[in-house]
């Protein structure tokens, strides 16, 4: 054998060592099991990015409608103490059962995105859906505590319908001007639960 031929054996066989390597190590590396998936660099997509997002109507919306909520639930509690006839109370707990995990939800979209979960401000701003026929909360529930019997009820009545009527107000304005998926889902909600609560406020006020 050549000195010529000797190399071009010697060379041939070192290329195919190395193809047989290379294929060797492809083979050392099983392919996924059923039910896993090859890790792969994790990315945000821009949907999931925009769940979270939310603007400055949303904060107020959620802020606000807390307190609101806070004070139909604090009416309705002393309406399932006070009121004279069963539709009322069974009312009155209705708005207090549903308005409690609203309240909830909203508080943990408001820490959710760092926000205060009361508003800062609470006295210096316009917020027209928080009063009740020109009543404060506080001037609200000294009226409604001052009846009893039928007058009760009737109060009662009166002043949850002006409150419903404001929450509708709120609900409306972050439909308007509001971002978030979920707030703006919650403010539709509002909207088709409380309008219909005021109808039967206002039945049950034309048969007293």
């Amino acid at each position: 054998m050549t000195l010529k031929t000797r190399l071009t054996a010697v060379g041939g066989g070192l290329v195919l060592a190395l193809t047989l390597a290379a294929c060797g190590d492809a083979e050392d590396t099983p392919p996924p099991q059923p039910g896993e998936t090859m890790t792969t660099e994790s990315t945000t997509t821009p949907a999931a990015q925009a769940e979270g997002a939310h603007n400055d109507a949303d904060t107020q919306f959620a802020q606000m409608m807390i307190v609101h909520h806070e004070g139909a639930i604090e009416m309705a509690d002393a309406a399932v103490e006070m009121a004279e006839t069963d539709e009322v109370r069974a009312l009155a707990e209705r708005i207090s059962a549903a308005q409690g995990p609203e309240i909830e939800q909203m508080t943990s979209w408001l820490e959710g995105w760092g926000e205060e979960t009361a508003p800062m401000d609470h006295g210096g701003m316009d917020h027209g859906g928080m009063d009740m026929d020109g009543m404060s909360q506080e001037e609200a529930m000294e009226h409604l505590g001052a009846q009893s019997g039928s007058d009760f009820d009737r109060t009662f009545l009166e002043l949850m319908i002006a409150h419903h009527r404001g929450a509708v107000e709120m609900a409306q304005s972050e439909l308007d001007a509001g971002e978030n998926a979920e707030a703006l889902e919650l403010a539709e909600k509002i909207i088709a639960d409380q309008e219909a609560e005021i109808a039967e406020m206002e039945g049950l006020l034309e048969g007293q």
